[in-house]
C-alpha cells in the first residue's frame, strides 16, 4: 500500500468529514499444515491458502478520546485490519461492530515499559461504562451482562496498561468488552494468553496485539453447518463462540514473528497449553472477514508460531 495514502487514511478515520476509499490489497500465500491436531476443536475454522482482499474505508462520527496521529501510527504500524467503525484511546484502537454490540477488533502495541506497574495506578477506581461516543441505538450497557452469568471480558487488557491511570480507566469501557464465560475462561485460560503476551515484552522490543470476537460454525444433527450465538440483555450483545488474539514481535535486529489464537468461549482446563490454541494465522483473516498486518508480506516474518520458515 502506498505510505502517502495509508497516512491519508489514518488521518481521515479520525476526523468528523466522512469518506469513502476503496483499497486492495494483496499478500502471498501462506503454507498450511492441515494436519494440524489442534484445529480438530475448532469447528468452522476455515484452512484457506491466499489471503486477498478489498478492504473499505468507513469512518462515521469523531471518537470521544482524540489520539495523538504519532500514537495511532504507532499501534497501527502494521496496517488496519479494517476501517468500520475505528475509535481510538490513548493507548489502543478498536473497530466496532454495531450490529454486535462488540468490537470488531482491539489493536495493541505493548512494550516492557508500558506494561511495567505503576503503583500510583490503581484498578479498584475503574468502573465498566458505556462508551457514549457510540449512538444509543448501538451501544452497550451494564444491565445487558447482569445476571446474563457472563463477565464482561475485555479485549484490550487492562493488566496491559496499568502504567497510566487515564490507561487503564478506557479499557473498562463497554466497547472494549465482549461476554465472556468467567471461570474457566475469562479469569484462567484466557488470562493466561493475556500473561503470556504481556511476558513477550520482556524479549521483544515491540509487541503488536490484535484480539477479537468469532462467530465460528458448527454441524448439527441434520448434518448441516449453522452459525449460533446467544445475544444478551436488551440491547441483544452478542456471545462470540471463539475469540482470536494475533500477535507480531519484533525482535532485537528487526526480523517479525507472528503467532495466532483461537479459544474458544468456554470452561477450559488449565493444564492444557497455550499452543494448543495456535492456528494458521490465515484461518482467522478468513473466519474474522479481516486482514491482519497486511502491511507485512509473509517474507519478513521470520517465524510463524514458532516454527522458522
Amino acid at each position: 500500500m502506498n505510505k502517502n495514502l495509508l497516512k491519508y487514511i489514518s488521518i481521515a478515520c479520525f476526523t468528523s468529514t466522512g469518506y469513502l476509499v476503496g483499497i486492495y490489497t494483496e499478500r502471498g500465500k501462506w503454507t498450511l499444515n492441515h494436519n494440524s491436531s489442534n484445529l480438530k476443536n475448532m469447528p468452522g475454522l476455515p484452512i484457506f491458502g491466499t489471503v486477498s482482499a478489498a478492504s473499505p474505508l468507513l469512518p462515521s462520527s469523531t471518537p470521544e478520546f482524540p489520539t495523538s496521529a504519532t500514537r495511532v501510527s504507532q499501534i497501527m504500524k502494521y496496517g488496519f485490519p479494517s476501517f468500520d467503525q475505528i475509535r481510538s484511546f490513548d493507548d489502543y484502537v478498536l473497530s466496532y461492530d454495531r450490529r454486535n454490540r462488540v468490537a470488531h477488533w482491539v489493536f495493541e502495541h505493548l512494550t516492557k515499559d508500558n506494561v511495567k506497574r505503576n503503583d500510583e495506578v490503581d484498578r479498584s477506581k475503574c468502573e465498566f461504562k458505556s462508551d457514549e461516543s457510540i449512538h444509543a441505538f448501538f451501544r452497550s450497557d451494564n444491565s445487558d451482562y447482569k445476571k446474563s452469568g457472563y463477565d464482561r471480558g475485555h479485549m484490550a487488557a487492562a493488566g496491559n496498561h496499568k502504567y497510566n491511570q487515564k490507561h487503564i480507566e478506557q479499557t473498562f469501557f463497554l466497547s472494549n468488552m465482549a461476554p465472556q464465560i468467567g471461570k474457566g475462561f475469562n479469569r484462567d485460560s484466557w488470562n493466561r494468553l493475556e500473561k503470556y503476551v504481556r511476558k513477550l515484552t520482556k524479549i521483544y522490543p515491540n509487541v503488536y496485539c490484535c484480539t477479537g470476537p468469532l462467530y465460528l460454525p458448527r454441524k448439527e444433527k441434520d448434518g448441516k453447518n449453522y452459525v449460533k450465538y446467544e445475544v444478551i440483555g436488551s440491547n441483544h450483545v452478542a456471545v462470540p463462540t471463539h475469540f482470536f488474539k494475533i500477535v507480531v514481535m519484533e525482535t532485537p535486529d528487526e526480523k517479525l514473528e507472528m503467532e495466532a489464537y483461537v479459544m474458544p468461549n468456554q470452561v477450559i482446563d488449565d493444564n492444557v497449553p497455550l499452543t494448543s490454541f495456535q492456528v494458521p494465522p490465515e484461518s482467522v483473516e478468513r473466519a474474522a472477514g479481516l486482514l491482519f498486518f497486511d502491511k507485512i508480506t509473509k517474507d519478513r516474518l521470520s517465524k510463524i508460531n514458532g516454527k522458522s520458515k
